[in-house]
């Protein structure tokens, strides 16, 4: 059925299955990810998307780089909970919380209640870790939209229903920390997240899955620096207001008489729309003029991955953005760009190899034309290596 090869799909460095019943309180389950890069770029890789300059954009690093090292821990904490905490070692020294949740094993009937830190399930690459990621980047959507993922600090609720065919649905309350919303001292919750997905199988040899989801939060004084404005000049900005996403995710997988360790094929592709609404501070640091401003951006990508041979995987990706026409204020009619007239878009070609289970090694091209009038094109090789458990990740 759809749930047993839902366990581990696309083999995205499948380790061995540590299900919740076989942690122990006394002896949890440990693991370190460590990944790192070499990357050639012709362009700045802190120049963001044109249209998008009021959006954070996590650039790539040029030259030889540790990447971020992942560090895991979980276990049982009694019959009714388990434990899970995910933390993220900065090559430049420091270390942040990913994921730190506890959720709940005993409450039956398809229940599952999860609460603390964690990647929004909405989407369907919103939840991976990045050393499961088919490519080295995030699709452009997602580094625009959500700097890459949505994480929150919150509680999630999510119900599997009784059917033949996988259904769930969630939904999820919580700070609004991250961008597009931004951190604030209030009760109550700052964002909510609804979600549905739906899937099957298609014989033994076909899978697939769909979701909907629907993202709203909002943000107050959302600080905004190098934004160009219709003179070419880069100010900073300041938004308050309403933010509101929705998106829409298809995968369909494909396994001659279902052996994922021969051969597969993984298309997949996902579309956000969001829509904002509020007041534009504009250049705070001089005129800092106040109007409304309103404008709806969307981005879309669909890929490929096609194992051909065992331990050997080849994808290709297209991206394209959509940086809509603002709606601006009299005010400041004649300072914010409205209307870009370019849509960005890159197109990415991957090559990797996986020596182990544990193991990974890849090559990636992409050429990058998601800047008006600099086209950019890269290459980059990455290691990824896992250490200790590590338990098999979602369809």
């Amino acid at each position: 059925m759809f749930r047993t090869i839902s366990l581990c799909g696309a083999m995205l460095l499948c380790q061995s299955s540590y299900a919740a019943g076989n942690e122990s309180a006394f002896n949890p389950a440990f693991s370190l990810i460590l990944s790192g890069s070499y990357g050639s770029l012709q362009q700045d890789p802190a120049t963001p998307a044109t249209g998008f300059a009021m959006n954070p954009y996590p650039g790539h690093e040029q030259g030889f780089n540790l990447g971020e090292s992942e560090m895991g821990i979980s276990a049982n904490i009694d019959p009714q909970f388990r434990g899970a905490a995910t933390l993220a070692l900065d090559p430049a020294g420091g270390v942040s919380v990913e994921n730190a949740f506890v959720q709940t094993t005993a409450f039956g009937d398809g229940l599952n209640l999860k609460f603390g830190r964690f990647f929004s399930g909405l989407g369907y690459l919103n939840e991976q870790h990045a050393h499961a990621w088919d490519f080295t980047d995030q699709p452009l959507v997602y580094a625009v939209l959500w700097e890459n993922q949505l994480g929150e600090d919150g509680v999630q609720l999510k119900w599997l229903a009784p059917t033949e065919m996988f259904l769930e649905f969630g939904a999820e309350a919580g700070k609004g920390r991250g961008f597009p919303g931004s951190a604030r001292a209030k009760n109550g919750s700052g964002a909510g997240v609804l979600f549905v997905h739906v899937g099957d199988d298609i014989g033994i040899e076909q899978s697939w899955r769909a979701g909907l989801s629907l993202h709203r939060t909002r943000a107050v004084e959302r600080e905004s620096d190098d934004v160009p404005d219709l003179l070419g000049n880069s100010v900073s900005t300041a938004f308050t207001g309403d933010s509101r996403t929705t998106g829409l995710d298809v995968v369909w997988k494909y396994a001659p008489n279902g052996n994922l360790k021969e051969r597969y094929l993984k298309l997949q592709g996902e579309y956000f729309r969001r829509s904002e609404n509020g007041d534009l501070r504009y250049d705070t640091a001089g005129a800092n003029i106040s109007d409304s401003y309103a404008v709806i951006q969307s981005g879309w990508y669909a890929q490929a991955v096609y194992q051909f041979m065992p331990r050997w995987r080849t994808a290709l990706r297209y991206d394209r953005l959509d940086p809509g026409i603002a709606s601006v204020g009299a005010a400041n009619a004649a300072n914010v760009i409205a209307d870009y007239a370019f849509k960005p878009s890159r197109t990415t070609l991957m090559l990797d190899y996986s020596p182990s289970e544990f193991s990974r090694i890849r090559l990636q091209l992409a050429h990058d034309n998601s800047r008006q009038g600099l086209p950019d094109n890269q290459f980059f090789v990455q290691y990824i290596m896992s250490l200790g458990a590590h338990g098999a990740h979602s369809y």
